[in-house]
């Protein structure tokens, strides 16, 4: 009888032992799905990164081949103006009395 007991007590130890190492463990559900979740939002950032990727891919050959890209550049980063042409700035009244 006390062997039955041994056995019994040893089987639950056991089950308790696995049962930890399912739901707090390395393991465990909760640390997969945390994985999970790390693994979607980097999917996520990596797809938005390679977007941003191809857009600045796109505008270094454009500046490479081509001069319309880098006049557009020069008129709105620069205010670059030809010298055929005349500029005008336009102000608003409401907004330029503090």
């Amino acid at each position: 009888m006390t062997t039955r007991r041994a056995v019994t007590a040893v089987l639950f130890v056991l089950l308790i032992g696995l049962q930890y190492r399912l739901w707090v463990g390395e393991s465990s559900f909760a640390h997969v799905d945390g994985l999970d979740k790390r693994a979607v939002k980097i999917e996520v950032g990596n797809e938005t990164k390679q977007r941003r990727n191809e857009v600045l891919k796109a505008e270094i050959y454009d500046l490479k081949n081509g001069l319309d890209a880098v006049e557009e550049k020069a008129r709105t980063e620069w205010g670059l103006v030809k010298a055929d042409e005349t500029f005008y700035l336009l102000v608003d009244k409401d907004k330029s009395q503090p």
